[in-house]
């Protein structure tokens, strides 16, 4: 009995400390949590957060970027797998290095669509001193700048070489917002290009006289064409059908021509539009005058005199010497008009006549002195 005794008072004082600080008047007391919030003792405080969980969801922020390049997702993903430290360092250094050589490409990049003063400014900030936020700043803010005061130099370019329509709407475009100024070079000046192509199309309409451009016309504007479609026309499809009326109209001038008409034609067929141009304007008047030089010209007949002159008058043809005989009744003696060597002849004959008359005559007065 003494030994139990001796136990259950051990028992008791080691068991004492243990009730009352589990007891309600000690949990209540001064800075004790409240009651069902009491921490757990067989878990860790989660109010600490883990480094590397924090590094890690940095990193793929980083890399979540618009900005990030495939060298930066790249890195960011290989930081991430190679632990703790290789993430710290990908944080501290690396992503900062990467992402000056991004801007830089960036940048670099915009020159393919940039106007001349977007390109004059990339050109200064890649070339002089630069850091990371001067070229985020010029990322994101100064090539818009540059960019509209590009877009207001060709805007008033538009307004200076076209139409009615293209006027217009650029002058209403520079008014407005970069915004709009920017629309109206995407799609605006298209729209408004399209309107004066239509007028310039009648327009053409009414002056030609050629069928194939003037109802290759008709079906077009009668249809639904795009502002493309129609500047094509203009620009090229409408030259290749002037160039076939062209040649329509030639095969019917030289059909039954003159010889000097259906030569110049036929040259302007076989050469190049330019040619079948100049022809109608020009070529086929010329052509014409020629032949008409060559009807008018007298034609020589068949004993070498023109036709159409007189050759029983006394007065001379053209290219020929009439010649009468002295003393005589003024006939002509030669009319073959066969040069200077037949009037020689002629004169020759007349001579010999006159020297025989005259001996005629002597021999008479010598018969009749002797009769005497």
């Amino acid at each position: 009995m003494k030994f139990s005794r001796i136990a259950a008072a051990v028992t008791t004082a080691a068991l004492a400390p243990a009730v009352l600080i589990a007891s309600p008047a000690f949990a209540d007391g001064p800075g004790a949590p409240d009651a069902g919030h009491q921490p757990a003792t067989t878990t860790p405080d989660q109010s600490v957060p883990d480094q590397a969980e924090e590094d890690r969801k940095t990193i793929l922020a980083i890399i979540a970027h618009p900005m990030a390049s495939e060298y930066m997702k790249e890195a960011g993903h290989k930081a991430i797998a190679d632990g703790p430290q290789a993430m710290r360092k990908f944080i501290e250094v690396d992503q900062h290095k990467i992402r000056l050589d991004d801007y830089r490409i960036a940048i670099s990049r915009l020159t393919a669509d940039a106007g001349p003063g977007l390109k004059e400014g990339i050109n200064k900030l890649l070339s002089g001193k630069h850091d990371i936020d001067m070229l985020r700043h010029f990322y994101e803010v100064t090539q818009y700048e540059l960019r509209d005061d590009d877009n207001r130099v060709e805007i008033s370019r538009l307004i200076g070489t076209g139409g009615p329509a293209v006027k217009e709407a650029g002058k209403k475009a520079l008014k407005g917002t970069p915004a709009d100024r920017a629309q109206f070079l995407k799609t605006g000046r298209f729209l408004a290009q399209a309107s004066d192509d239509r007028v310039e199309l009648s327009r053409i309409d009414e002056s030609w006289d050629g069928p194939i451009l003037s109802e290759a016309i008709g079906k077009l504007l009668n249809g639904s064409p795009t502002p493309a479609e129609l500047r094509h026309f203009l620009e090229v499809t409408q030259y290749e059908l002037r160039d076939q009326d062209n040649r329509v109209a030639i095969a019917k001038i030289i059909d039954g021509g003159g010889p000097e008409l259906v030569k110049a034609g036929r040259a302007a067929l076989a050469g190049t539009a330019a040619d079948r141009t100049e022809f109608l304007k020009t070529g086929q008047h010329e052509a014409r005058a020629k032949d008409q030089a060559a009807k008018d010209k007298p034609t020589p007949g068949k004993d070498g005199q023109d036709q159409g002159n007189g050759s029983g008058s006394g007065a001379a043809a053209t290219g020929n010497t009439a010649t009468t005989a002295q003393g005589h009744t003024g006939a002509p003696l030669a009319t073959t008009g066969a040069g200077d060597g037949t009037t020689l002849i002629a004169g020759g004959a007349g001579t010999a006549l006159v020297a025989g008359a005259g001996l005629l005559l002597a021999a008479r007065m010598r018969r009749a002195g002797a009769q005497r």
